[in-house]
């Protein structure tokens, strides 16, 4: 079992809290028997164990966020605890891949994906398993990923209206003409659990596989404010990510997707120091990256 290797023990800071949170995964559990019936025993023979016990109690101690990802994700937890993160990260990303038409269910997977990423990455650091990088990158790759779902999910909904004609609907960024940098901590891989993710929307319009040249720069607009809503909004299931485009090039006045020559411009013009300067950790975390 991981928790019998780790090196690293958490204290709870508050131990009633690490109670209430264990029995709130003990009656998720149990209400997932019909299908997992083996599930009441793993837990009881995780929390037998020395380190297992201390361990979960230490992280449920020290953050209710965690206590409740893991009732609400009560099979994942269980795993995680068993096997480890290395093991259970592949599973977080894959929930990425299911492609949907519903909007309710995008937001749902995202919101699921970026819950399970929060306790794996938690149990890899809080644990010594992973190094301070591992504990970033996995922060960054987790971000990357659903910034890369929501867009896709728009660019099949511009299809579907007409506006667009992919060249590669399984892959609907290819050749797209639309790209989204990461700035900041993002742009340099080194989120930490709390940021906000800064971006900056970007398209070329003589790429663009658009059906309506006329309305491009609105239908632009209206995908970026729509899988910016993907991540953003607060639903039953909480927000995947908080989402900030004020990075972009005067933004007090431009739209929220700008075209990459209006962009060049302003850089080359009347951009300020700081504004250039902050392209240093620029990187292309989604869409079209030719």
């Amino acid at each position: 079992m991981f928790l019998d290797t780790i090196t690293e023990m958490p204290i709870p800071a508050v131990p009633a809290q690490a109670a209430t949170g264990i029995e709130r995964w003990r009656s998720a559990l149990n209400g997932v028997a019909e299908t997992l019936p083996d599930a009441p025993a793993r837990l009881d023979s995780l929390l037998a164990t020395e380190k297992g016990g201390a361990f979960v109690q230490g992280l449920f101690g020290g953050s209710l966020f965690l206590a409740a990802v893991a009732a609400q994700q009560p099979q994942f937890c269980l795993d995680l605890f068993e096997q480890g993160p290395d093991a259970v990260w592949p599973s977080v990303l894959a929930i990425l891949h299911e492609t949907t038409a519903n909007d309710a269910t995008a937001k749902r997977l995202l919101r699921t994906a970026r819950k399970r990423a929060a306790l794996a990455i938690a149990v890899g650091d809080v644990s010594g398993a992973w190094t301070i990088e591992q504990v970033t990158n996995a922060l960054s790759d987790i971000a990357d990923a659903c910034i890369e779902y929501a867009l896709a999910f728009t660019l099949r909904e511009l299809q579907a209206r007409g506006r667009l004609n992919l060249t590669d609907p399984d892959h609907p960024a290819r050749g797209s003409g639309f790209i989204i940098l990461g700035m900041g901590k993002l742009g340099a891989r080194e989120l930490n659990y709390s940021s906000d993710i800064d971006l900056i929307a970007l398209y070329d319009p003589e790429i663009v596989p658009t059906e309506r040249p006329d309305r491009l720069a609105q239908d632009m607009v209206r995908m970026t404010q729509r899988w910016v809503d993907l991540l953003h909004d607060r639903t039953a299931d909480g927000f995947a990510f908080r989402t900030d485009l004020r990075l972009r090039p005067d933004p007090a006045s431009t739209p929220p997707a700008i075209s990459i020559p209006a962009a060049e411009f302003y850089y080359e013009s009347t951009g300020q120091n700081w504004e250039r300067a902050a392209m240093i950790k620029a990187r292309v975390v989604a869409g079209d990256p030719e």
